[in-house]
């Protein structure tokens, strides 16, 4: 059996591949944060072409490449914190050392699904998380610095993207809001800002507006304070670079908080923007489930969250012109996520 460790850092991927007696079977292979379809196709030739079982390993703070992979039918795996050596603050744990890991006891990893993501298995610690952030996000709420919806009483809603930019279905996603002529948002990982960044440069030329969705789409319960900052910095000054602007809205992955999350936010940090319609694009239902999910749930005001990077997403991409349709007819007026927020606070 071969166990595959794939590390982040500030520039993409490193992946190590050890076989059952720990030898490297190829030597650390760096992967840019644009590449990680040819990375996903190289996992899957690797585990052909010698005929055994490839066990594929991220950490928790990875949720960028998950997507792909287990789309493509690889066996994925996620590490979390209590398994593997500290991490830097910024960066994920070696790739050897998650290989190994995985070599060792793989029953202590968790293994990943389609429709779990890269949080399977984390929900009670997602919960906690939520239950403990309520005193401060309801702070930043009154405040105006936290939203999931608009007014309900104006005919307006947002159209949110996340996990891009993606060098394939931002293209398509964009093409098609130009068809429509409707404005929309996208919250972007650092990861692919840094990497693609004539892709942030399309978004805005197209006149919609950025979002911080941290640098690599960590689980924030497993982030300390000063990683959970330099998530965010990173990610504005890899904004800066490219389009010469900051994000003044964050999302968080999977939309997970903890209260030292929320207070680097309310201390000096951007708006949380959460969401009120989920269209499980993620999950991959089908085209016509993602459509119909977002329809029956939109209403004045409404911030729909859907995906154009992060993994397979050309469902999103063929739901995208029967979303708008349905909501052009409700005669909704399509806005950038900041234009609810400013409308929405007290």
């Amino acid at each position: 059996m071969l166990y595959a460790g794939i590390a982040w850092t500030a520039d993409g991927y490193v992946v190590e591949v050890i076989d059952d007696t720990g030898n490297r079977t190829t030597p650390a292979t760096p992967w840019g944060a644009e590449r990680v379809p040819e990375l996903t196709e190289w996992l899957g030739t690797l585990g052909q072409t010698s005929g055994q079982r490839c066990a594929v390993v991220v950490e928790s703070t990875n949720g960028l490449v998950d997507g792909l992979l287990t789309a493509a039918g690889l066996d994925v795996h996620r590490a979390d914190p209590w398994v593997l050596p500290a991490r830097p603050a910024f960066g994920s744990v070696p790739a050897i050392a998650l290989a190994e890991r995985a070599r060792t006891d793989l029953a202590s990893l968790s293994p990943l699904t389609a429709e779990g993501g890269g949080q399977t298995g984390r929900d009670e610690d997602y919960h906690d998380g939520i239950r403990r952030s309520a005193p401060i996000e309801a702070d930043l709420t009154r405040s105006g610095r936290c939203f999931r919806h608009g007014p309900r009483d104006r005919q307006e809603i947002a159209l949110t993207f996340d996990d891009g930019p993606d060098p394939v279905f931002t293209r398509q996603v964009l093409e098609i809001l130009d068809r429509y002529g409707v404005r929309a948002t996208f919250f972007c990982v650092g990861q692919h800002v840094n990497a693609l960044p004539d892709e942030v440069r399309r978004i805005t030329e197209a006149g919609h507006s950025l979002g911080n969705h941290t640098w690599s789409h960590p689980f924030l319960p497993d982030l300390t304070h000063t990683q959970f900052r330099l998530q965010i910095e990173r990610t504005s000054e890899a904004f800066e670079r490219s389009v010469d602007q900051v994000p003044t809205l964050f999302r968080p992955p999977y939309g997970a908080r903890t209260p030292e999350a929320l207070g680097e936010l309310m201390a000096d940090g951007p708006a949380l923007a959460l969401w009120d319609v989920d269209s499980w694009d993620w999950a991959r239902p089908g085209p016509e489930k993602i459509a119909t999910t977002v329809l029956d749930h939109a209403q004045p005001g409404s911030m729909i969250l859907m995906h154009d990077g992060g993994g397979d997403r050309r469902e999103s991409v063929e739901a995208l012109p029967a979303v708008i349709e349905g909501l052009l007819e409700r005669d909704l007026h399509f806005v950038a996520a900041e234009d609810l927020m400013t409308s929405s606070r007290p």
